[in-house]
């Protein structure tokens, strides 16, 4: 052991994965959680005997899950099963335009052909131009800090040989035309948080790493994955405070010395938050420059998020519907906008169907069938009557769904649960409610976005969403990497001036 006392705040997966890496490192790590059990966004909902995935829903790039076993000298495959999903999934557009996709150009590009035969051949050079932005915006990039405006300049001239500064939705209409088949590649941000109109084309990545590395559910759900970090970091010598809110990071000339929780103080030499970068700042740290907080409060935050969770007493799901389905409205631009700019609720919808009884039927009863329904919404930065608002929004969810793919939905409906902005606000304790925090946009990306050691409070680091390189799994587990990095270096260099 080094004798260094950490503190992590948050068990979401940049948490967990934070906690495992500097925990295998020596350190004494302390992890809180303010909730009842582990996972954050991941934790997982049990009601009637259903299992409903309270966060993600795809593993993509399980080697990252990889290394954090092999840090302790175990194997991630003896402790989590990870199931293929054949197709990725299935995309719907409007009249008869459906999409199954499964990372196989050969499967993928006939059905292209059939819709407008011009795309098929651009899907290939999509794929072609994307994968530059692999190599250098996930391999080289994902896991590097960025901590000065030096390192930004450093892969500017790259960025711009590559067209990151145009958006996801520019880029991929370079090379495909067709209004469904341009949606269809262009969705990906949106599981990031971000608006595919202006997310950079960095992001395109996205599409190659699921081709790359394959999509896959873990058997049991994401609540495997939580619970195997968990009991990882707990055999290296973790200690796991579920139920305790950390309410403040101390700080004292301008670097931390632990922070209360549960009402008490726990000095640490060195906090990593998974909190949400803003509430972080805002409201753990009491005192942080008027910069720092405008910069904060006027920054572009990604949308929210409402999901039905229901439970079917029935296993005969229609054949149209795979384990990931993706619908798409009568509009796609404008409804975009709608949720982030006008910030309201419209009166069509995208919707993204999950049946992960598809692909393990562990997660109902036997004969039973659990599903989610999520609709992207605007954040609380909007005006809108939330209650009154979602129950007519589910109605007509609802409606669409028997008048699509499945007649009589309703009557197998016997468990039900909702989560919505105010769930993410109140629960989660994200800024403006927000799914995903700070959304990911080129002026919001890398060394534009919080900084994953903070440049004015020596010994905090920030791992999760909020940070570099942004949310979804592969971005929160290379967060965690990125801060056992800084952690272990100034480490170093506080022992090496002492």
């Amino acid at each position: 052991m080094t004798g260094k006392r950490i503190t992590v705040i948050g068990s979401g997966f940049g948490g967990l994965a934070a906690a495992v890496r500097l925990q295998a490192r020596g350190f004494q790590v302390d992890l809180f959680e303010r909730l009842p059990e582990p996972g954050g966004r991941a934790r997982t909902f049990q009601m009637g005997g259903y299992q409903f995935d309270g966060g993600p829903t795809v593993v993509t790039a399980p080697f990252l899950f990889e290394e954090l076993f092999e840090l302790a000298g175990q194997r991630f495959d003896r402790a989590v099963e990870l199931l293929p999903v054949d197709p990725f999934y299935k995309l719907f557009g409007q009249g008869e335009n459906v999409l199954t996709y499964n990372g196989d150009p050969a499967f993928v590009m006939p059905q292209m052909e059939a819709i407008h035969a011009p795309d098929a051949p651009g899907y290939l050079q999509f794929l072609r131009a994307a994968e530059p932005l692999l190599q250098k915006g996930f391999v080289e990039l994902g896991a590097e800090p960025f901590l000065r405006a030096t390192d930004m300049a450093r892969v500017a001239p790259d960025l711009a040989r590559l067209r990151a500064y145009e958006s996801v939705y520019r880029f991929v209409g370079r090379y495909i035309e067709h209004p469904f088949l341009r949606q269809c590649f262009t969705f990906h941000p949106l599981f990031i948080g971000g608006n595919p109109l202006k997310a950079s084309a960095i992001y395109a990545m996205i599409h190659l790493i699921e081709q790359r590395w394959g999509v896959w559910y873990p058997r049991g759900g994401m609540r495997s994955l939580v619970e195997a970090l968990v009991a990882l970091f707990c055999d290296l010598g973790g200690r796991l405070h579920l139920g305790t809110s950390v309410d403040r990071i101390l700080v004292s000339n301008a670097r931390v010395e632990g922070v209360i929780a549960g009402g008490e103080r726990v000095a640490a030499d060195a906090v990593v938050s998974n909190a949400d970068a803003a509430t972080t700042y805002l409201q753990l740290v009491h005192e942080i420059p008027s910069s720092v907080r405008r910069r904060l409060t006027r920054a572009r935050y990604s949308m929210s998020l409402v999901v039905w969770y229901y439970g079917l007493a029935t296993d005969d799901v229609p054949d149209t519907l795979a384990h990931h389905n993706i619908v798409f409205g009568p509009r796609y631009e404008d409804l975009i906008r709608d949720i982030f700019e006008r910030k309201i609720i419209a009166d069509d919808f995208s919707l993204y169907l999950h049946v992960p009884t598809r692909t393990d039927p562990s997660a109902a009863p036997p004969g039973k069938t659990a599903m989610y329904v999520l609709v992207p919404v605007p954040n609380l930065a909007s005006t809108i009557a939330w209650d009154e608002e979602l129950g007519r929004l589910e109605e007509r969810v609802l409606s669409s769904i028997e008048a699509r793919f499945w007649p009589g939905f309703r009557r197998f409906i016997e468990v039900r649960h909702r989560i919505d902005p105010l769930y993410f606000a109140n629960d989660l304790n994200t800024y403006l409610g927000t799914g995903f925090s700070l959304e990911p946009r080129l002026t919001q990306s890398a060394w534009f976005r919080p900084h994953n050691r903070s440049p004015f409070i020596r010994g905090l680091y920030l791992v999760g969403a909020g940070t570099h390189p942004g949310a979804g799994i592969p971005g929160v587990l290379l967060s965690a990497k990125i801060a056992e990095k800084l952690v272990v270096r100034d480490m170093r260099e506080v022992k090496g001036h002492a």
